[in-house]
């Protein structure tokens, strides 16, 4: 394995995902809107940290055939997660024609997001720079919500989304716990652990 500590902790954010999609269909809310996007956003992370973990483990060299099709893959699946969370403002905040116009363009986009990662340039700062914008959608919908509502759900969802966007951060700056054994993907992927947490506390009570 030629990356444990990333492979493993990709892998780890696998299995928290897997977990919050069992849980949440289990709760038999899975065929309203709102825990609809919120399954396919933790599936989707799901499978990127599947085929991340996976690259980073055993597929590391970027002429390998594996490298060639998993980490696409990966990035393809940020993009739906991203789609997922921008749905899930959309529903939270506006309705009618305004969500439908919201949740089309940001279908449009997703689509012109996976042409540029399949045809021209798979970098992951491509798919932190598509992720950003739900991401911070979100979390304005988020501190709106709370401030309507005083409900700590929403509050959690906010913090999640702050530490989600510092990770991003801590990993594009290459900020790691040590240079062989953590990282700053591992550290990136940690830090994405508790805030997917976070935002999986909003999805099991905001409904």
């Amino acid at each position: 394995m030629t990356e444990p500590d990333v492979a493993l902790t990709d892998y780890a954010v696998a299995l928290e995902c897997a977990c919050f999609v069992y849980a949440l269909w289990t709760a038999r809310k899975c065929l309203r809107s709102l825990s609809f996007w919120f399954i396919t956003a933790f599936l989707a992370t799901a499978v990127a940290g599947i085929a991340g973990g996976t690259v980073h483990g055993f597929f590391n060299q970027p002429g390998s055939f594996g490298h060639g099709i998993l980490w696409p893959l990966s990035l393809v699946m940020i993009g739906v997660a991203a789609l997922a969370f921008t749905n899930i403002a959309s529903a939270l905040r506006f309705t009618g024609s305004a969500a439908l116009a919201i949740s089309r363009a940001a279908f449009f986009l997703f689509l012109f997001y996976c042409v540029v990662i399949v045809f021209f340039n798979n970098d992951f700062k491509v798919a932190i720079v598509a992720y950003l914008p739900a991401m911070l959608f979100l979390g304005w919908v988020f501190l709106e919500r709370y401030r309507q509502t005083r409900r700590s759900a929403f509050a959690w969802g906010l913090a999640g989304i702050g530490i989600t966007l510092l990770a991003a951060v801590v990993q594009q700056a290459r900020i790691a716990l040590h240079p062989r054994y953590f990282n700053h993907n591992a550290v990136y992927h940690t830090l994405q652990a508790a805030g997917l947490f976070m935002i999986f506390l909003t999805a099991r009570d905001s409904n």
